[in-house]
């Protein structure tokens, strides 16, 4: 078996792994989360608009934090991801904090099989499209859970970044979808001296693909936009040029970051 063809299992192994590490680390801030932080981000947070009393579902959700917000915020939140150690946590979380936040662990293709119901709204946001091989059925999952009229928000990192090797000194990999990326990683996002060494297997995935999946799947674009910073200080030489806003320091402002989508499903 080739490894690309092991990637669920592969990734699955590495995410658990991160866990602990991730809950521990200043970037997710787990004191400042449970004492009421907000995650979500206003690129997200303007797209989503009014979504009290809304049925949200979030697509890999790591350990929930932005779901247990969504739901914070009045939405009937459902999370899903492909972790078992990460599910365990958000059920743990959401269960102290006594926020009504419902966790599936599932991965995204084969969640129709065991989530049977429609919702108004499906999200998910940075870092979470390269981890799937095939944005067809990534579109048909959205397409298959969203209520007619329904919104679809997405808030990603531009695949520009993923072109770069880790420290944006050189392009080593295409912008458009090519063989999969193999990489062997020590530490995490969270905390790059983490001791934890993992195999990941992933995919980029140019912009001409995730919208002509979207399309493919009867969406309407209503809103594309770029950004040139990050919401997260996640990469490998920032500079933070304003309050929440980061940069490539040696980059600046010259590349696209984030992109964000909304969708509607057509009647």
């Amino acid at each position: 078996m080739k490894t690309e063809d092991n990637y669920i299992a592969l990734n699955k192994k590495a995410w658990n792994n991160k866990i602990p590490v991730h809950v521990a680390s200043d970037f997710y801030d787990m004191p400042g989360f449970m004492a009421g932080k907000c995650t979500l981000k206003d690129i997200e947070l303007k797209l989503l608009g009014n979504f009290a009393n809304k049925k949200v579902l979030h697509l890999q959700c790591h350990f929930g934090q932005d779901t247990i917000s969504l739901a914070r915020l009045g939405a009937n939140a459902t999370g899903v991801d492909f972790s078992d150690a990460a599910i365990q946590k958000a059920q743990d979380i959401a269960a102290e904090l006594d926020v009504p936040a419902q966790f599936i662990c599932c991965d995204i293709y084969s969640l129709p099989e065991v989530l049977h119901e429609k919702f108004d709204v499906v999200f998910t946001s940075y870092g979470t499209i390269g981890w799937l091989p095939d944005l067809d059925r990534w579109a048909s999952v959205i397409s298959h859970f969203l209520k007619p009229g329904g919104t679809f928000v997405i808030a990603e990192f531009h695949p520009v970044l993923w072109m770069f090797n880790n420290d944006f000194t050189a392009i080593i990999y295409r912008y458009f979808k090519s063989n999969a990326i193999i990489e062997d990683e020590t530490g995490t996002y969270a905390n790059t001296n983490a001791p934890i060494t993992n195999q990941t297997v992933s995919w980029n995935h140019s912009l001409t693909e995730v919208i002509n999946s979207l399309i493919k799947q009867n969406l309407t674009i209503e809103m594309f936009n770029e950004y040139d910073y990050s919401p997260y200080n996640c990469f490998n030489g920032m500079a933070e040029f304003e309050p929440g806003k980061f940069r490539i320091a040696n980059l600046g402002d010259k590349i696209p970051m984030v992109y964000s989508i909304k969708a509607i499903k057509n009647s």
